[in-house]
C-alpha cells in the first residue's frame, strides 16, 4: 500500500473544504473573539508558561498528563472536545485491552489504575486473565462504563493539578531557545502556551505536522466505526433467507451499501450494533473531514434503521437505544520518528535497547470485507522503543498513541487502547526527566526513565519476558 508523506503546509491544506470553511468563518470568528475579550466576564490570557503541554485528551493524552503532573511538572492538557477519554468515551470503544499476554500482565501503571477503578465503581467484573484466549482475544478486553471512565479521568487529572483546557485547538507551533510556543484558540480565547516539553497525543500527528515535521498516511485507510446499540426486535422471528433477499434488493437499489456492515446484514442483528459498523475513508484529521465522516456514519445508520423497521418482518419495532456522538477512527497520520516499528519488529521476539513499554494485540487491519486478526505466535511480547515516540530531528517533542512511528501493519496492533496508555505514560515520564535536566528526551538516560515509570507502577520490558 502506498504511503504518502506530507509536511506542515500540505497537512494544513489537506482538506480544501476545511480551508474554505475556515476562510468563510474568519470574520465571524474574529468578531466573536473580540466580543468575548471585551466582556467584563472574560479573562483573556496572553501567555501561559508550563513545563509540559499535552495536546489531545484521549487514551494516551490523559495518561501522559497524569504521569507528568504526578511526577512534579506543571502540566497543561489541551482537548478540543468536551470530555476526556477519546476513543474510549466519545468513540464508545469501551472495552480497552490488551493488558495481558501469555498468562502474565504486561501493561499496568496509570492506565490500568484508571480502568480497574472504573470497573470497581460500576460494580463490574474483570475477565479471568488466567484463562488463555486462544484466537478469541476480545475475552481479555475489559468492559467498562465509558461515562464513569470519563469522570474518573477528569478527577485524576485535577487531583494531580493538571490544568485542563477544553474546546481549544493549537493553530501555531514554534520552537525557540528551549521553549515551544504554541498558539491556541478556543471559544472566546486566544493565548500562547510556552512549554519546555510538548507531547502530541492527537492521534493524527497534528502537533507534529504543525511544528513542521513530516507525517504520513496510506492512500487507503481503515474504515471507522460508529458505535451504537439497537434493540426491541425479535431475532428469533426473522427469516434469514428473507432478510438476505430484502437486503440484496436494498443494496441493488443503492439504499444500502454492502461493506458498511462487513457484507453481512445478519451480523448487525446478532451484534445489536456493537462494533459492527464500517464507514470507508473515515478521517478525523481536519474539522471538515471529521464532519463529513460523522454525517455519513449517521446517515447510513438512519437508512439501515428505516430498512429494518419498514422491510424486515420481526424488526418493525427496532429501536435505536444509543449512539455515540462521534465515529471512532482507526487510521490517519503517523509520524516519521527516529525509529519506525515494523511488522517484523512487532511479530518477532525483539526487545529494543530503548524499550519503554509493551504492546500486545493481533495484526488487525480492517478493510471493506471486515477484519481477520492475525494473531501473534505464543511467547511473543512486542515492545515500543522510545525512539518511535520522537519525531525525526525534533527537540523536546514526543508523540504517544495511534500516530506512533510504525508501518501500517504494525500500527494496526499498536493503535489499541492498552498500548496507547503505556506509550502515554512513557512519554509523560520522559518529558518530566527532560525538563528536570534541561535537555531533550533522547539524552535522558533510559535507566532513569525506567526507574520513574516503575515508581508509578508501569511494567517494564524485560529480556526474560
Amino acid at each position: 500500500m502506498k504511503k504518502n508523506s506530507i509536511g506542515r503546509r500540505q497537512f494544513v491544506r489537506y482538506s480544501a473544504a476545511g480551508i474554505a470553511a475556515i476562510a468563510s468563518a474568519k470574520t465571524l470568528a474574529e468578531e466573536s473573539i473580540a466580543s468575548a475579550q471585551s466582556s467584563e466576564n472574560h479573562h483573556n490570557e496572553e501567555t501561559k508558561d508550563t513545563d509540559v503541554l499535552v495536546v489531545g485528551g484521549g487514551t494516551a493524552g490523559v495518561i501522559a498528563a497524569i504521569q507528568a503532573a504526578r511526577a512534579g511538572c506543571r502540566t497543561i492538557l489541551v482537548e478540543n472536545g468536551s470530555m476526556l477519554g477519546g476513543t474510549t468515551t466519545v468513540g464508545g470503544v469501551a472495552f480497552p485491552g490488551l493488558f495481558h499476554a501469555w498468562g502474565r500482565q504486561i501493561i499496568a501503571g496509570i492506565g490500568w489504575e484508571l480502568v480497574t477503578e472504573t470497573v470497581e465503581l460500576d460494580d463490574g467484573t474483570l475477565p479471568d486473565f488466567s484463562i488463555p484466549t486462544g484466537k478469541a482475544h476480545p475475552r481479555h478486553q475489559v468492559r467498562i462504563n465509558p461515562n464513569i471512565y470519563a469522570l474518573l479521568a477528569e478527577e485524576k487529572c485535577l487531583q494531580a493539578d493538571v490544568e485542563i483546557r477544553y474546546y481549544e485547538t493549537p493553530v501555531k507551533a514554534e520552537y525557540a531557545e528551549g521553549w515551544w510556543n504554541i498558539e491556541v484558540v478556543g471559544k472566546g480565547t486566544r493565548l500562547t502556551i510556552r512549554c519546555r516539553q510538548l507531547i502530541d497525543c492527537t492521534g493524527n500527528g497534528y502537533m507534529t505536522a504543525l511544528a513542521g515535521y513530516p507525517v504520513s498516511r496510506e492512500d487507503v485507510t481503515q474504515p471507522g466505526t460508529l458505535m451504537f446499540k439497537i434493540g426491541e426486535y425479535d431475532s428469533r422471528s426473522v427469516d434469514r433467507k428473507q432478510l438476505r433477499e430484502k437486503y440484496e434488493e436494498a443494496v441493488k437499489d443503492g439504499r444500502l451499501v454492502r461493506k458498511e456492515f462487513r457484507n453481512r446484514i445478519e451480523r448487525l442483528l446478532q451484534s445489536a450494533g456493537n462494533n459492527i459498523h464500517h464507514i470507508s475513508n473515515a478521517d478525523s484529521t481536519t474539522s471538515a473531514a471529521h464532519t463529513a465522516t460523522n454525517i455519513e456514519s449517521r446517515a447510513t445508520l438512519l437508512e439501515t434503521l428505516r430498512f429494518l423497521r419498514e422491510e424486515v418482518p420481526g424488526c418493525d419495532k427496532t429501536k435505536l437505544l444509543s449512539m455515540q456522538p462521534e465515529t471512532a477512527v482507526r487510521e490517519t497520520y503517523r509520524i516519521e520518528g527516529e525509529y519506525e516499528i515494523t511488522e517484523s519488529d512487532y511479530t518477532s521476539v525483539r526487545l529494543f535497547d530503548d524499550a519503554v513499554s509493551y504492546s500486545f494485540y493481533p495484526i488487525d487491519v480492517h478493510d471493506d470485507h471486515g477484519v481477520r486478526p492475525e494473531h501473534l505466535s505464543e511467547g511473543v511480547f512486542p515492545t515500543v522503543p522510545l525512539r518511535a515516540l520522537v519525531p525525526k530531528n525534533s527537540k523536546n517533542l514526543l508523540v504517544a498513541g495511534r500516530s506512533v512511528s510504525s508501518d501500517r501493519r504494525a500500527n494496526s496492533a499498536l493503535r489499541v487502547q492498552a498500548s496507547c496508555m503505556a506509550m502515554g505514560q512513557a512519554a509523560g515520564a520522559a518529558a518530566v526527566l527532560a525538563v528536570a535536566r534541561n535537555t531533550t528526551t533522547l539524552e535522558v538516560p533510559l535507566k532513569d526513565i525506567r526507574t520513574l515509570l516503575a515508581e508509578h507502577n508501569a511494567i517494564l520490558p524485560e529480556a526474560n519476558a
